[in-house]
């Protein structure tokens, strides 16, 4: 039976990453401003959860991180100048970031993990639901996750990751859920999370991606979560310890956090979290951008049958 839950209006994007996979790129400059085509990919971040409602978005950042907040704040001196120059169109996209969410920022400090991270939003977020969103996973404006994601927490209430199937042999790059069916096919419930699990040890291929919607009861458990995988407080583990605390008693005297279910999402993913997709991503999106796409498909064709022929 659907059930009455708080309305979700917060959104926690964690980005105190070193991002030392992009490096030297990332020496002086954060990983999420790196430009995918013209936008930082922090920016498209925000974006998706401002379409999911969510205009209340609080960064978790850390030591290097202030071109983020510039970023999505007003730029007086530019702004003038474009004025004057009556170059309108670049007015409205320098604009655009600024207008977008009411953006608060905490800084993480010790890089102790993504649980971590989340913890640091406990303050802000107060006693209700929330989202968080990963600047690493990208998801393409015309597929709905998050929202989906909003809904199954308010028909089911605890909390809901976002699950995506992979091939076996990449699962031991994420975390891993055991899942039971529903009455709808594109929700589960979860009944075991594990961590970067080893082919041989993952409870299925259906793999974790960077976004959740999350009980507050998770900062309860994160206040006690020990140090896991890689030495860090991992937010797989307290959602594991959700999924254990979920019992009949629990749930009938409020307590517990309530279900843990997972959406399997089957639309368009831009990873950006290493090189190789990083450049993937940017040239999907660029194929698929009305004002470059034609010419750079194109372009795209001729190089591949083309000059990558030649010796």
């Amino acid at each position: 039976m659907s059930q009455s839950h708080p309305r979700i209006t917060k959104a926690v994007i964690p980005a105190a990453g070193l991002g030392t996979r992009f490096l030297p790129a990332t020496k002086a400059t954060p990983k999420e401003m790196l430009p995918v085509v013209d936008k930082p990919a922090i920016q498209y971040v925000v974006e998706e959860a401002v379409s999911a409602g969510l205009d209340d978005v609080l960064m978790v950042t850390g030591r290097n991180k202030r071109p983020l907040e510039d970023h999505f704040d007003r730029n007086y001196e530019l702004e003038s100048a474009l004025q004057k120059k009556g170059d309108a169109d670049r007015l409205a996209k320098v604009q655009q970031s600024s207008d977008l969410a009411t953006m608060h920022y905490v800084r993480q400090g010790d890089p102790r993990g993504l649980g971590h991270a989340v913890l640091c939003a406990a303050p802000h977020v107060g006693d209700e639901p929330f989202a968080v969103l990963l600047g690493d996973d990208l998801i393409d404006p015309r597929d709905l996750l998050l929202q989906r994601m909003i809904d199954v927490q308010q028909q089911y209430g605890g909390s809901v990751i976002a699950l995506m199937e992979v091939a076996p042999e990449q699962i031991h790059l994420y975390g891993a859920a055991a899942v039971e069916c529903t009455a709808d096919s594109d929700v589960v419930k979860v009944s075991g999370l594990v961590e970067k699990p080893a082919v041989e040890d993952a409870p299925s291929n259906y793999a974790i991606i960077g976004r959740y919607v999350l009980d507050p009861a998770v900062f309860g458990i994160l206040r006690t979560t020990q140090p896991g995988r890689g030495g860090e407080i991992q937010l797989t583990d307290a959602l594991q310890q959700l999924v254990d605390t979920h019992t009949p008693a629990a749930a009938a005297e409020g307590k517990g956090g309530g279900p843990v279910h997972g959406v399997v999402f089957k639309g368009r993913r831009y990873d950006t979290g290493d090189r190789g997709d990083y450049l993937r991503a940017i040239v999907r999106l660029a194929c698929e951008r009305e004002d470059l796409g034609p010419d750079f498909r194109t372009w795209l064709r001729r190089y591949v049958t083309e000059e990558m022929q030649q010796p």
